[in-house]
């Protein structure tokens, strides 16, 4: 029976997963900021659309080659969730050291089509298959793949992870988009920054109570 809370759990879980995922200024990231300013806004939308396709893919494939080994994660949950943690906290710290700028390409006089400018993000973002590590890092943290789901919810958290995305992507579009006469190389800079320094807050909180033995999610 399909329980209220548990669907609700899923989607706060998937919808989390799904921004911190789409949110660090990878290539991609970069690649979404520039074609919103130089192309539009929508433009800039819609590559965020195929990163989210890709991601969605590499979940799913995480995913589904996690619940292959649910004893295991069943026994292990403790050291599965400081695991998590601690690779969040690897990932957070490398966001934050890092410097997206140096991703920026040319820009391009030609705007090309909204499909083209989808499936090109989509292929940048298919081509880091290390967004894996990523996803079971969150996927372990969040306890996400567990036994005796229904489909159905199973559904609703790689829907939740695919909203949270594109809530991310509609929200930074919108956002450069109306700050685009004062955006700049340092805006893209101290805007990853930033979300390195809340991935590694919220790592560090989820491996203090994972080590207390409390559940921060």
């Amino acid at each position: 029976m399909i329980q209220l809370e548990t669907i609700f759990d899923i989607l706060i879980k998937g919808f989390i997963i799904g921004i911190v995922v789409s949110a660090p200024l990878g290539p991609v990231g970069v690649l979404c900021i520039q074609r919103t300013l130089n192309k539009g806004r929508w433009y800039g939308f819609v590559t965020g659309l195929g990163a989210s396709l890709s991601d969605i893919a590499y979940a799913l494939l995480t995913g589904y080659g996690m619940s292959f080994v649910f004893d295991y994660i069943n026994k292990n949950i403790f050291y599965l969730q400081l695991l998590g943690s601690i690779m969040l906290l690897i990932f957070g710290i490398y966001t934050f050291r890092s410097n997206p700028v140096h991703s920026i390409r040319p820009a391009s006089s030609n705007k090309g089509s909204y499909f083209h400018n989808f499936i090109t993000a989509f292929f940048v973002t298919l081509s880091n298959p290390l967004i894996i590590l990523l996803f079971i890092g969150l996927f372990a943290r969040f306890a996400f793949v567990q036994p005796g789901v229904l489909v159905f919810e199973e559904i609703t958290g790689y829907v939740a992870i695919v909203l949270g995305a594109l809530v991310w992507w509609f929200g930074i579009t919108f956002f450069v988009n109306k700050v685009r006469t004062k955006f700049n190389l340092r805006g893209i800079w101290i805007l990853n920054r930033v979300i390195g320094g809340v991935v590694i807050l919220a790592s560090v909180a989820g491996l203090i109570y994972t080590l207390l033995g409390e559940s921060l999610y």
